[in-house]
């Protein structure tokens, strides 16, 4: 066991920042919500209320949209390209600088392992400020060659610039807070453009605490503000009029209701949707390593990552051994608190994030699948807290929900495949296609899966690797445009054509 004198103490700062009641971010001030309403927002290891949260509403999001519009049309457009660069490099530093407070919020918040979040959450969040703050001053037009027919003699410069879309909503989840909000606001933040970001109810503190440097760094009162509430606060900002565009990350099901929302003015969306990505293993691969790969595929994060590895598709040969590998890694798997040095996975997110992974888990179990690990939610020794112990099924079929549908938790298939055309059939056998990963020693087998899987990511030999540089995003029923890399500033810039006649 841990001693407790090894478990950090939380930082006065975060206790001190968790003591008072939060409001909201609207033209560089903090207020309350226009109803006067709030909310509690709980540590899902203990079921107990951490904080107190302004319940934003429609007409919080139509002053924060006002306070967007200004800037834009003010100062955050007129300022140089350098001097925007600088500001997002000094947000990134003021990120760094509070990099334990950082952590240690989004562990009390999601509940995910403090070691987690101090060593990857934040860090790539900064990062990824970093990556953005470089575009600022390289996002160029060009010059296009033209002839006109029917202007014979005539002589034409022809040039593009490249300009904000505008003002931009952004709906952001609650399984990576932190970091889905930054890749959100670095990219929007480097093309000029001016932002509502409305965070996940369950988990609004690390963006409420960026808002709080975003007004320390000097970023012009309007560029960013933080507008925290339920659906009815995203559902204002998909139907807003003057919002030009609504970047989202969620369900599937939510996307629906934001593409339809934004039919009112033709806003421009992207969308980072759910998954239900394969794992494929080959006879040939290391088995000790894929073992390990994809267990890790499917439990980080508590298995709440959208592009999870949820099926395990094996080789026949291996298939026994390897589901097997899975189970015992799983049976491994410490539960606890966040920080808990020891704790290898935190609690899900919420009741109702809770009783939907319960369900699947009964449903696989009721339909005939064979559980080889876990099938039972809170262990022994917890009282309290969302948790749910790491499952793994073998023994499916097609038809059964676990194989069918996002589950986005600690639940894993293991199915067999016969040959490689058959492994292919079941890799796209999903509405979805958002991420694959492929593990084997044969580089002319992995090639030919990545050009097969019809997904936006595929990792040979890995999974949920992440860099600011590599696009993401997903095909079919996993959304589309893609988060991060230059591929993400389509979505944040349009291309203004200019027609000059030369005399």
């Amino acid at each position: 066991m841990t001693a407790a004198t090894d478990v950090p103490a939380i930082l006065p700062e975060v206790q001190s920042f968790l003591s008072r009641p939060h409001k909201l971010l609207i033209n560089g001030q903090w207020v309350d919500a226009a109803s006067g309403q709030r909310f509690n927002v709980e540590d899902p290891s203990t079921e107990e209320t951490i904080a107190s949260v302004a319940h934003g509403g429609a007409a919080d999001v139509d002053e924060a949209v006002k306070a967007a519009r200004k800037a834009f049309e003010g100062p955050w457009r007129t300022m140089s390209p350098a001097k925007r660069a600088r500001l997002i490099w000094k947000l990134a530093d003021l990120m760094e600088d509070h990099l334990e407070e950082f952590a240690q919020l989004e562990s009390l918040d999601n509940g995910k392992p403090l070691t987690i979040a101090r060593a990857a959450d934040v860090p790539l969040a900064i990062e990824n400020l970093r990556y953005y703050a470089g575009w600022v001053t390289k996002l160029e037009g060009e010059t296009i060659p033209i002839s006109v027919p029917y202007a014979p003699g005539a002589t034409f410069l022809d040039y593009t610039l490249r300009e904000p879309v505008g003002v931009v909503g952004q709906i952001i989840p609650w399984n990576f807070p932190l970091l889905m909000a930054v890749w959100k606001i670095g990219v929007a933040l480097a093309t000029g453009n001016t932002i509502i970001l409305k965070p996940a109810e369950q988990t609004p503190l690390t963006a409420i605490r960026l808002g709080e440097i975003v007004c320390e760094a000097g970023f012009p009162d309007g560029v960013v503000n933080v507008v925290t509430g339920f659906g009815e606060a995203g559902a204002a900002l998909a139907n807003h009029k003057n919002v030009d565009k609504v970047a989202f990350t969620g369900s599937t099901e939510v996307g629906h209701k934001i593409v339809h929302a934004s039919a009112g003015n033709l806003k421009r969306i992207s969308l980072e949707l759910g998954g239900k990505s394969p794992s494929i293993v080959f006879d040939d691969a290391d088995l000790e390593i894929a073992a390990a790969g994809v267990a890790n595929a499917i439990f980080f994060n508590h298995g709440q990552c959208c592009c999870a590895g949820s099926r395990i598709i094996a080789s026949p040969g291996i298939a026994e051994e390897l589901e097997q590998r899975v189970a015992d890694i799983a049976s491994s798997i410490e539960l606890g608190r966040g920080f808990n040095p020891t704790t290898g996975m935190g609690p899900l997110v919420s009741r109702e994030q809770y009783d939907r992974v319960c369900s699947f888990i009964q449903s696989g179990q009721e339909a005939g699948a064979k559980v080889l690990a876990g099938g039972e939610a809170r262990p022994a020794g917890l009282d309290k807290g969302h948790f749910v112990k790491p499952t793994v099924f073998s023994g499916v079929s097609r038809d059964m929900k676990i194989v069918r549908e996002e589950i986005f938790g600690p639940v894993v298939v293991v199915q067999p495949f016969d040959t490689l055309e058959d492994v292919i059939t079941k890799a796209n056998d999903t509405e979805y296609g958002l991420a694959a990963s492929v593990w084997t020693k044969d580089i002319n087998k992995a090639h030919k899966m990545a050009a097969a899987i019809r997904a936006g990511t595929v990792w040979v030999n890995c999974h949920n690797i992440f860099d600011a540089a590599a696009p993401f995003g997903g095909y079919k029923m996993s959304g589309y445009g893609r988060e991060m890399g230059r591929h993400a500033l389509e979505l944040y810039t349009q291309t203004k054509n200019v027609i000059v006649q030369l005399h």
